[in-house]
């Protein structure tokens, strides 16, 4: 699998730490290789990172790959989570659990290198609380793109979120997303939607804190071996949970971004919300 990111592109991250989290359910086949390309260019890049590995209930031996990458790499953790909760709880519980300066997550197909983090972290630097990696605005880096079917759900889903959501994003799934750590533990301490729609209900939540999201092109290659995605089950499913992300927010259950009358503010809400969901010692 051939890369084509330059290594002029590459911008200088050991002055700070980054926290890297990669939600995994049966990827016992494909994680090891990711493990080791993350873990190979954290070191030549002179990170001071931890990876985060977030076991979503696999029945296969997905945990056990991550304890033996840790026996040799103490920047290894695992959250073990015995019950399949969802991609979104895992992200949510990889992102508190984050002590970087910088916490991205990426998904276990490496299906966007590690190598593009560089592109992410530059866009924190120059002043962005949240770098998306977008796969559609430069199509050439798509190096393997996903079917016609799937990017068709994919431009449909994104016209509904703009609509829904007033989210001028060209890529909201690509599961590669940077952020600092203080827009990643207030958006994800409210964040509540368990399944796909995560990554919409997080950048909204961000969006009303008033975080600047920022969005730049990434290559991408399509794995289709053990991808988890249904594409017109899981399509639907996520069109629900763009109008459960308006009815929470209507009703009021994004209290710290509602904007309510208080002498408390959003982001003092917010921090409220944290402390109440870290796990205790």
């Amino acid at each position: 699998m051939q890369r084509r990111t330059e290594n002029s592109d590459r911008v200088e991250s050991s002055k700070f730490s980054v926290s890297i989290v990669i939600p995994a359910r049966n990827e016992q086949n494909r994680l090891p290789r990711t493990l080791e390309h993350i873990i190979a260019y954290s070191r030549e890049k002179r990170w001071d990172a931890e990876v985060i590995v977030v076991n979503d209930g696999s029945t296969d031996g997905t945990a056990g790959v991550v304890h033996r990458f840790a026996k040799t790499n103490p920047t290894v953790t695992l959250i073990d989570n015995l019950v399949n909760s969802g991609k979104g709880s895992s992200i949510r519980d990889g992102m508190l659990r984050a002590t970087g300066d910088l916490v991205l997550f990426t998904d276990a197909d490496d299906s966007t290198p590690i190598e593009e983090a560089d592109k992410l972290i530059k866009g924190i630097m120059d002043g962005a609380d949240i770098v998306i990696g977008s796969r559609w605005m430069d199509r050439n880096l798509q190096m393997k793109p996903q079917p016609w079917y799937r990017r068709l759900n994919g431009r449909a889903y994104n016209l509904l979120l703009r609509t829904l959501l007033g989210l001028d994003l060209t890529d909201t799934q690509n599961g590669f997303k940077a952020f600092t750590r203080k827009a990643a533990k207030l958006a994800f301490a409210i964040q509540r939607i368990p399944g796909w729609g995560f990554d919409a209900e997080s950048l909204f939540i961000a969006n009303k804190l008033g975080f600047t999201v920022a969005e730049v092109p990434v290559e991408y290659e399509y794995c289709p071996e053990g991808s988890k995605i249904r594409p017109y089950r899981d399509g639907a499913k996520m069109l629900l949970e763009l109008l459960l992300v308006r009815w929470h927010f209507a009703r009021g259950a994004y209290h710290a971004v509602v904007g309510r009358p208080s002498s408390t503010t959003p982001v003092r809400l917010a921090a409220s919300a944290i402390s109440e969901s870290q796990p205790s010692e």
